[in-house]
């Protein structure tokens, strides 16, 4: 670990869309403190994101444990140093004890605030929130490039979610395909899905629907994947990071909500829209109160409103220039 510079421990989340959607706060602290040096601590899936932030002295996986011993492994691993600044997104107990000039701690809003504001709240800098900002390498850029080197335009889809419950039947993502990619501007397109190692099965699903002309990155590193994503001309995917990434990367993304409250996790950005079917949240939590329920919430959405959704956001933005 470098001893110079302003040492910065920031603590952010274990999910991947809660960390892309706090990221923003590492550039505005490399932006304002030039000689900032980073420890990121990150659950395992969330990790792999921060590993090209700039004067980066390391990343430390938080596993967690039941009898909540994750923090006590934290502690001694961090506990010697003097910090400049810690920044706990989580809220724990464990920033309070850290030897540090100056700490930020995250306190959960009482009222809905979308997690990018709730984060920036933690600085004091709500007024002009930090926009979600992920850090590649001219060799991860090259990486993407390769992978989606082609003709035509890219629609990139994320069809899978962490729970069943906001999943949109990926038979209908595939008629979307369908419809946008032989007709419009996206008439003899590619399409990208995105998505974790275990989602390969939705690709062969899929594959109809852009007659083999695909660019499959489920399991790809995420990085990669978000490069990658800044070459496509639309996103559309349910409620996951792979949303949130999408709209870190700048694309139009379109994301499907049912069970989730678009008021803390809508896709950030100008050119990002939500769309749900015909109930709201209340409605679907009278029916699964808890929003855990084995059953999916987001067959009241028809692939005409996504598709008309995704026709009118393209007609709205411009094609990237890559």
């Amino acid at each position: 670990m470098a001893s110079g510079g302003f040492p910065i421990l920031f603590i952010t989340a274990t999910r991947i869309g809660d960390a892309v959607l706090s990221s923003g706060l590492v550039k505005r602290l490399h932006d304002e403190i030039p000689n900032a040096r980073f420890t990121i601590v990150a659950g395992p899936a969330a990790a792999p994101l921060f590993a090209e932030v700039p004067n980066l002295d390391r990343v430390i996986v938080l596993e967690k444990s039941k009898s909540g011993g994750h923090w006590f492994d934290l502690w001694r691993q961090v506990r010697r140093r003097r910090w400049g600044l810690v920044v706990d997104l989580r809220g724990s107990g464990l920033s309070r004890f850290l030897r540090t000039r100056r700490r930020a701690i995250h306190r959960k809003s009482a009222e809905p605030l979308h997690k990018v504001l709730e984060a920036a709240r933690t600085l004091r800098i709500e007024d002009e929130p930090a926009p979600p900002h992920i850090f590649t390498s001219p060799e991860i850029e090259a990486q993407a490039a390769a992978l989606t080197a082609g003709e035509g335009p890219i629609l990139a889809m994320a069809p899978a979610a962490n729970w069943i419950g906001k999943t949109w039947p990926a038979e209908r993502f595939s008629q979307v395909a369908m419809r946008l990619l032989r007709e419009g501007e996206l008439k003899g397109g590619r399409l990208m899905v995105v998505g974790g190692a275990g989602d390969a099965n939705v690709v062969k699903a899929m594959r109809d629907a852009a007659k083999n002309r695909i660019i499959d990155l489920t399991g790809q590193d995420l990085l990669v994947a978000h490069a990658a994503l800044k070459r496509a001309r639309l996103f559309i995917g349910n409620d996951s990071g792979a949303m949130h990434l999408a709209a870190a990367a700048g694309v139009p993304t379109i994301g499907l909500f049912g069970p989730s409250d678009e008021r803390l996790y809508a896709p950030w950005g100008e050119h990002c829209r939500i769309v749900r079917g015909a109930r709201d949240l209340d409605q679907i939590r009278a029916v699964d109160p808890e929003l855990s329920q084995a059953i999916c919430h987001m067959m009241d959405l028809p692939v005409e409103k996504v598709v008309g959704a995704a026709e009118e956001l393209l007609a709205a933005t411009e094609a990237p220039h890559a």
